[in-house]
């Protein structure tokens, strides 16, 4: 009876893999649907008559809520206070009315001529945009919160087991979602309508929906189990209930704010970069738009792949603090080469796409499982969601700034079809720029690991 009580479901190690990929499905769905929009940049402007600037404000709304009314911080209070199946839960419906949401603005409100309530704009921008923006906005909240959700659960079934492994599992898990939704975009959309893969995740979201509500039942028994072998044990245990105390013990913790700032710079270069990714290749490299979707999601097959096994050496050998360096230096010399006007070999970019993949591969891998180092469990939620918060200020801010350049400063022109040309050149320079700075944080951080001792040096599994 006494073992009974003791051994939970995470001891196993099936119930434990199969809760993790439960979840991760929905986060594949995520992914989906926050990259199935990024290869169909040239399409927008050509049938829905986009901007550039309007695919930069549409891209940039993914961040805004998250940014200007710091929904992703209530959504880690919520998170610590209310625990990881109420919030789960939350998330997951928002991603779905976020996603109807756009699709409704594609749909009924696409066009010039399109009206809502006797208006053709809002703010400036045409209605349709405006309302795809706030539904990218809505399923922007949903998929950061989902984010530090999935993180936490993660943290609790794993603890003291393949922690980084795990994550690193969950992000190339994800992964197949982005890979999926810059592969099938472009050919969906020419075989059916611009909206069709918008339509698509919208239906993998609500499978994702019912896969969190399967997982709250595992967890809810998996809590009962917790509590059983507490009292059995007659121990107390570490509390991991929320104190608004908190919010200030990880913002007076200086390794928080080197980990959030090599977030945002690192995520910055990379994220914003796929979303104008399939139209540089096209413009730059003469790459097919069949097929250019597909390889900008390189970076994504990439993690698919290498995540886990990064996760896998860090958890054995640890070396989390210079694995993240190594992976900003290789994003410096990508970005770079990519700025460089003469090359032009279709070959290269996609070495450097592959290239890019390993980094990021690399950073989020010792990246989150850092973490869970730094912090006490009763932070953590509040700390991933201020750090994914700092983290949305460069997923908005990054791409609106691209998309304005890309207007003002770098068209040169437009093909037969009335196409916008680019020169990427001065985007790929302000890429270049802030992947210097992410190695400038990632050196300080490996310093500061030596200082406060943090062990992010140090294996995740020990003896």
């Amino acid at each position: 009876m006494t073992e009974q009580l003791i051994r939970k479901l995470n001891d196993s190690k099936a119930v434990r893999w199969g809760a993790l990929g439960i979840v991760a499905f929905t986060m594949m769905a995520a992914y989906y649907v926050n990259d199935v929009m990024a290869p169909l940049k040239s399409m927008l402007e050509t049938d829905l008559r986009w901007s550039s600037s309007d695919f930069g404000f549409y891209t940039g709304g993914y961040s805004f809520l998250n940014v200007f009314f710091l929904m992703l911080i209530w959504g880690g209070l919520i998170l610590d206070r209310f625990g990881i199946r109420f919030t789960g839960k939350l998330a997951t419906v928002l991603m779905v009315g976020g996603t109807a949401l756009e699709y409704y603005a594609m749909t009924t409100l696409a066009g010039a001529d399109a009206e809502m309530f006797g208006c053709r704009e809002l703010f400036g921008y045409k209605i349709g945009v405006f309302m795809a923006f706030a539904g990218y906005s809505i399923f922007g909240v949903g998929a950061e919160v989902a984010g530090i959700t999935v993180t936490k659960i993660i943290a609790k079934w794993f603890q003291g087991k393949e922690l980084a492994t795990a994550m690193g599992v969950q992000v190339a898990l994800a992964r197949i979602g982005s890979q999926a939704g810059y592969a099938v975009a472009i050919p969906l959309a020419r075989a059916y309508n611009i909206t069709t893969p918008v339509l698509l995740g919208l239906i993998l979201l609500i499978g994702g929906l019912v896969a969190f509500f399967v997982f709250a039942v595992m967890d809810r028994k998996l809590d009962r189990q917790m509590e059983a072998a507490k009292m059995e044990s007659g121990a107390e245990g570490e509390s991991e209930k929320f104190s608004f105390k908190d919010v200030k013990n990880v913002l007076c913790n200086p390794g928080f704010w080197l980990i959030a700032l090599l977030c945002v710079l690192f995520y910055s270069c990379v994220f914003p970069f796929q979303k104008f990714a399939s139209e540089f290749m096209i413009l730059k490299y003469g790459i097919d738009e069949s097929v250019a979707g597909t390889f900008a999601g390189l970076p994504a097959l990439g993690a698919l792949i290498l995540t886990p096994i990064f996760g896998g050496y860090i958890d054995k050998r640890g070396k989390a603090a210079s694995i993240m360096a190594l992976g900003s230096a290789m994003l410096i010399g990508v970005h770079f080469i990519y700025a460089i006007p003469g090359i032009h070999y279709w070959l290269v970019a996609i070495v450097l796409m592959i290239i890019l993949g390993i980094a990021f591969s690399l950073v989020p891998s010792a990246m989150w499982p850092a973490v869970a180092k730094i912090f006490p469990v009763s932070q953590l939620g509040t700390a991933y969601a201020m750090i994914f918060f700092i983290q949305n200020i460069g997923l908005w801010g990054i791409p609106t700034l691209i998309g304005k350049v890309l207007d003002v400063y770098c068209i040169v022109g437009q093909d037969e079809s009335g196409t916008t040309l680019y020169d990427y050149t001065l985007p790929m320079c302000i890429f270049t720029g802030i992947a210097c700075l992410s190695l400038v944080v990632a050196v300080l951080l490996k310093r500061a690991d030596r200082k406060y001792g943090y062990h992010l040096e140090e294996p995740n599994i020990r003896g």
